[in-house]
């Protein structure tokens, strides 16, 4: 597995990039960071951890530029501790959040956990899922209705897959966050609620209003 870092204090760098070598992945960590997008793009990495405070561009504006062609996962790791800036990286593409100081034990198990949902790929009974009208083309990652078309990120298709498969049942947030990331205690429930979020973004954009119901204290339904 190759892993790219975008870090630019040598110290935490040369220290994530010693940890991760030991840990027998490929590392890359360049120490330039000008359209570093685009060398992250180039290098095709399978995970990107990403510093927030970088010279020129900050961390959320290269995750954007990288989710914009790529569905790399995306780490960031940085020494903002405001939620806000947590709820940023997500809204961002963002796959996960670790705060500095880190520790390294926690820090390989959550790589390993994004890793692991990168990965996993979605089983789905048909190649295209229709409901209320709105077709889920899970293959080609695409959400349509009444001609209009959106593309989805891994985590949206996996949630819309869930939703569509059992639809008129109402999914809980524990077992959508349980299918999703595997492990709970690795990653912050507010991660669901910034995805539904998007996911209503994207079905607004073409057209749907309503489709999916939160059930307060209870989960999702379509």
């Amino acid at each position: 597995m190759h892993i790219v870092i975008i870090e630019d204090e040598p110290v935490i760098r040369q220290e994530l990039k010693q940890l991760l070598e030991n840990a027998l992945y490929q590392v890359t960590a360049p120490e330039e960071f000008e359209d570093v997008a685009f060398f992250v793009l180039e290098k095709d990495p399978d995970l990107v951890l990403l510093d927030v405070n970088l010279p020129g561009e900050s961390g959320y504006d290269i995750c954007s530029r990288i989710r914009a062609k790529s569905e790399v996962p995306i780490i960031f790791v940085t020494s903002r501790t405001d939620s806000m800036d947590e709820l940023m990286g997500m809204l961002k593409g963002g796959d996960d959040y670790i705060t500095k100081p880190f520790q390294l034990p926690i820090l390989l198990a959550r790589i390993a956990a994004v890793l692991k949902r990168a990965k996993r790929s979605v089983k789905e009974e048909s190649i295209k899922l229709q409901h209320k009208g709105v077709e889920l083309d899970v293959a080609r990652g695409k959400l349509g209705y009444e001609g209009c078309w959106i593309d989805l990120s891994k985590n949206e298709i996996k949630i819309l897959h869930l939703l569509f498969l059992k639809k008129g049942e109402i999914v809980s947030r524990a077992d959508m966050v349980e299918y999703l990331w595997d492990q709970q205690v690795f990653i912050d429930d507010n991660a669901l609620s910034v995805n539904m979020t998007r996911i209503r973004g994207k079905l607004e954009e073409i057209g749907v209003h309503g489709l999916i119901e939160t059930k307060r204290g209870m989960g999702y339904r379509i």
